[in-house]
């Protein structure tokens, strides 16, 4: 093997660093960093999802960690070839804790540490069974008790949350829910999820009937059981809503349908939640240890206030609650709102024989679905992809391994690649009035997403419409308030409208809390989601991660969970694991837990 080969140069820092980390050297590990570094930990150091940027958080981290965590036997994984140009190179590589065992990425620049990823895979004797480690399903031999699997399952559905209490309550059975509690299923704990809805997947089924997955398959996988290769690249919502039935009924899901969650409260000295719900038209009293609240980043409806509201003799809706275009043929809709639910909207109702115009009250992100698929997700998410050997778990690291201090810079190049390619698209939509925005550093879609998950749309037809005038625009000009029968801008624009559709997104998850919980807990958890990163509806100050998503929060034993199919997957590897270990005594020592910045 070459002396500078990636693979050498790779086996080398990892066998410093490992060495470094055995005999608690922590000032030899940091010193195997560059100045500007990054080591981003998916609870395997830090029980939590953390990233450390610069030598003083990384040297502050090991610090309190390394003699909890004693991390040991860092080795590259051979299977994996490193790869390097351009003074950089990466690998990955597996290693040890006392506890468990875990997977990472590494990057290095001119033979330092730039970018460093650790990664919790499994806890040592609580490994799933799967593989040689598969149950057998029947017990063959004699038994005159024996009992069928059916009727194990039928017995631990009916004492579940009876006779026996679950350790975990999900409230929220969409995507979330259900991956989360697969997960947990394969660690054996005892959950059950809560959902409102009559069946799994009707999260889905009851929207708008045109909505569909704008991410690609390949990007949106559940855990265990990826879709079929014959599986479409965009699934619409009733197909993904049978999909998520099947999969909560075949990975033996205990799925709390039509139940309502009342109300749960924390008893700090026993360690327990009492979560009251609602089934069958009878109270029943739950007392799980942990509590996740699964109900969607898209989930607490954000519905404005206007003048006039009340006097409207027409329909107003959120978006959440708009059936579709079928009743309103012939009518005029007015649709507040220019992200991804307002465009599919518009453009289903324009199908569907109505008068639609959309209002813009601030700028949108565009980018095309085509163009996103090739040049933001091809080289991980796509058959190409797929083709040169790249695996979902493999995509998912690769993400995972850029921190997102730095994502931004890596993001930029590819929207601006987009802008030229669709350069003429972006004129037409700007001709016709549409006011366009690139993200507030011009990195484009990922970023908006992570830092508030609102302002894009990605376009899958409906920006023509809006360019040739069949959506009609009105841009620029907020909401003054409503009459009996229009809406009427601050500008004196009068809109006349028999439905109003308010497609303004939605609330901080902490919401969900302060209806369930108390606003006490709500406030004291703070606000979910964004990076902090001082951009618009991203607050500072910086986070370096989601917040309070998927980690402790400032409130003993409740947990977030949430996002799109991709994080629902990718990120219910993380959560499941500390909930297990909590269930089996394990000690967590979280580092650096949340700090509260933001009530909502």
């Amino acid at each position: 093997m070459l002396e500078d080969s990636p693979m050498t140069k790779i086996d080398t820092v990892l066998a410093k660093l490992g060495t470094a980390l055995e005999k608690g050297d922590i000032d030899a590990a940091v010193n195997l960093f560059q100045g500007d570094c990054y080591w981003r930990d998916l609870v395997a150091f830090t029980w939590n999802i953390k990233t450390m940027e610069g030598h003083d958080q990384i040297r502050d981290m090991l610090t309190n960690q390394l003699a909890k965590i004693k991390p040991a036997q860092f080795r590259q994984d051979q299977k994996e070839v490193a790869s390097g140009d351009d003074g950089m190179t990466d690998g990955w590589f597996e290693f040890e804790t006392e506890v468990g065992r875990g997977y990472g990425h590494i990057r290095l620049k001119n033979g330092l540490i730039w970018t460093l990823l650790t990664t919790m895979t499994e806890l040592k004797g609580h490994e799933e069974p799967k593989g040689s480690m598969r149950p057998m399903g029947v017990m063959h031999g004699h038994d005159p008790n024996r009992k069928t699997w059916r009727e194990r399952r039928e017995q631990e559905a009916a004492e579940l949350g009876h006779k026996t209490q679950p350790y975990v309550v999900i409230i929220g059975g969409g995507q979330g829910g259900i991956a989360l509690a697969a997960r947990l299923r394969q660690l054996d704990v005892p959950t059950i999820i809560v959902e409102k809805n009559e069946r799994p997947g009707d999260s889905w089924r009851k929207r708008y009937k045109s909505l569909c997955l704008h991410d690609p398959v390949w990007y949106d996988h559940l855990p265990y059981i990826p879709f079929p290769e014959n599986w479409p690249v965009f699934a619409p919502k009733d197909k993904i809503g049978d999909w998520l039935e099947m999969y909560t009924k075949v990975m033996e899901l205990n799925y709390w349908s039509s139940t309502t969650c009342k109300s749960a409260s924390y008893d700090e000295k026993a360690r327990e939640w009492t979560v009251v719900v609602e089934r069958d038209g009878k109270e029943i009293v739950l007392k799980p240890k942990q509590l996740v609240l699964a109900t969607g980043m898209s989930g607490k409806a954000n519905i404005p206030k206007f003048e006039g509201q009340d006097v409207f003799k027409g329909e107003q809706q959120h978006s959440s609650q708009h059936p579709g275009p079928d009743a309103y043929r012939g009518k005029k809709v007015v649709v507040i709102g220019s992200n991804n639910s307002a465009h599919d909207i518009c453009a289903a109702l324009w199908e569907g024989g109505a008068d639609v115009t959309m209002v813009q009250r601030s700028s949108t992100h565009i980018v095309r679905s085509d163009t996103l698929m090739d040049i933001g997700l091809g080289d991980l998410y796509s058959e190409r992809a797929v083709a040169s050997g790249m695996t979902t778990r493999k995509a998912d690291l690769i993400f995972a391994s850029l921190p997102y201090r730095i994502l931004h810079e890596f993001q930029i190049p590819l929207y601006e690649k987009m802008r030229e390619r669709d350069a003429k698209f972006y004129a037409d939509l700007e001709k016709a009035g549409f006011m366009l925005d690139w993200g507030a550093d011009g990195s484009g879609l990922f970023m908006k997403y992570l830092r508030r998950g609102s302002g894009y749309y990605i376009d899958v037809g409906a920006c023509d419409l809006v360019i040739d005038g069949s959506i009609k625009l009105k841009s620029g000009s907020d909401v003054s308030h409503l009459t009996e029968n229009a809406v009427v801008l601050k500008d004196g624009t009068e809109l006349p409208a028999d439905l109003v559709v308010y497609a303004t997104g939605y609330g901080s998850m902490n919401g969900w809390a302060a209806d369930l919980i108390s606003k006490e807990v709500a406030d004291k958890v703070g606000k979910c989601w964004g990076l902090g990163s001082a951009t618009p509806k991203d607050p500072g100050p910086w986070e370096g991660e989601q917040r309070n998503m998927w980690k402790p929060t400032q409130q003993e034993a409740l947990w977030f969970h949430g996002g799109n199919l991709h994080q629902s997957r990718h990120y219910s590897q993380y959560l499941s694991l500390q909930l297990k270990a909590r269930k089996e005594g394990i000690p967590t020592p979280v580092h650096g837990l949340q700090e509260r910045h933001h009530l909502s």
